[in-house]
C-alpha cells in the first residue's frame, strides 16, 4: 500500500444532548486505495458533514443502487450497509445520533427516516449551510465539536418552538434501552411481558417510533457488535466472533454478514480498504 495519513478523533457531545446524540468522529484519511466503504447498519442515525469533496453514496453495497453526490448527508436507522465510494481521500465529521433523539434534533420521529438517506438541509434547513461553514472554518476537531454542541442544542430548540418535539412511548424507550443493554441479545416477547404489552403491540409502537421492529433492531445490534469486533486492528476467528456477539453459530453471523453488508464476512475483509488504516 502506498504512504497514507489517517487522523480520527472521537468525542462526546455535551451533556445536555447525550440523551439525543451519542457521538461525534472527526476523520481526515489520506493516499489510501481507491474504493467502497461499507458503512454498516448500527444502533446511530449518522449524519456525514464532508470538510472537502461531496460525498458520493449509494443506499446499497453491489446492488446496482445508483451513487448521489452530498455535501452533507443524513439517513435513518438501516437494514443495509451504505456503499460510500471513495477516492482514498475522506474528510469530513460524523455525527450519531440516538433513534430517540431524531424527534429533538430533526423534529421527527427516526421511523421518518428509516432506510432513506437525505440531504441534511432537508431536515436542518439553514441550520445546516451554517454547520457546515462553521466546521469548515474551525481550525481543530476540538473547535468544531464545541461548534456542533451549540448548533445541534439550537437545532433542539428550533424543533421546540415549532412544537415538533413529542414524548416518546416510555414503554419504547424502554424497551429500546434494554435491546441497547443487551446488544441485541434478548427475546423481545420477554421485553413486551416486562413492559405489561403484548409482543404485537410492542412491535408496532416500536416500528412506528424508530422505524426498524424490535426483532430487527436486536439483529442490528447484534451484528453491530460483530461488526465491532471483526473491524479491530487484531481481530477474532470468525467463529470466536460470531459466539461473542451471540449468533448460535458462524453459519448464522455470515448469513446475516451477507444480508446487512451485501458481502460473505471474507469478501467483506479483503474489500474494506480502510480496515487496519490507522
Amino acid at each position: 500500500m502506498e504512504d497514507h495519513t489517517v487522523t480520527g478523533v472521537a468525542a462526546r457531545p455535551a451533556p445536555v444532548l447525550r440523551e439525543y446524540v451519542d457521538s461525534y468522529v472527526g476523520f481526515d484519511l489520506r493516499g489510501l486505495p481507491t474504493g467502497v466503504h461499507c458503512g454498516p447498519p448500527s444502533r446511530a442515525l449518522t449524519a456525514v458533514i464532508s470538510l472537502s469533496d461531496p460525498l458520493e453514496v449509494a443506499a446499497g453495497v453491489d446492488d446496482g443502487s445508483p451513487v448521489t453526490r452530498f455535501g452533507s448527508v443524513a439517513g435513518g436507522l438501516m437494514c443495509r450497509s451504505v456503499a460510500i465510494h471513495h477516492d482514498g481521500r475522506q474528510h469530513g465529521v460524523q455525527v450519531s445520533l440516538t433513534p430517540l433523539g431524531a424527534r429533538a434534533v430533526y423534529g421527527m420521529p427516526a421511523a421518518e427516516l428509516a432506510h432513506r438517506l437525505v440531504p441534511l438541509d432537508d431536515l436542518l434547513g439553514a441550520l445546516a449551510a451554517e454547520v457546515v461553514d462553521r466546521l469548515r472554518s474551525a481550525t481543530t476537531w476540538a473547535a468544531r465539536f464545541t461548534a456542533l454542541d451549540e448548533l445541534l442544542l439550537r437545532a433542539v430548540g428550533n424543533a421546540a418552538s415549532r412544537g415538533h418535539v413529542h414524548r416518546v412511548r416510555p414503554e419504547v424507550a424502554e424497551a429500546w434501552r434494554r435491546l441497547l443493554a443487551a446488544r441485541g441479545r434478548v427475546q423481545v416477547g420477554t421485553v413486551a411481558a416486562e413492559l405489561g404489552w403484548s409482543r404485537r403491540y410492542l412491535t408496532d409502537r416500536f416500528r412506528g417510533e424508530v422505524g426498524l421492529s424490535p426483532k430487527t433492531a436486536a439483529r442490528v445490534l447484534r451484528f453491530e457488535h460483530a461488526h465491532e469486533l471483526a473491524a479491530a486492528r487484531d481481530p477474532l476467528p470468525w467463529g470466536d466472533v460470531a459466539a461473542v456477539s451471540g449468533y448460535a453459530d458462524q453459519a448464522h453471523l455470515v448469513r446475516d454478514w451477507r444480508e446487512f453488508t451485501g458481502r460473505t464476512p471474507t469478501a467483506w475483509r479483503r474489500g474494506e480498504v480502510l480496515l487496519g488504516a490507522g
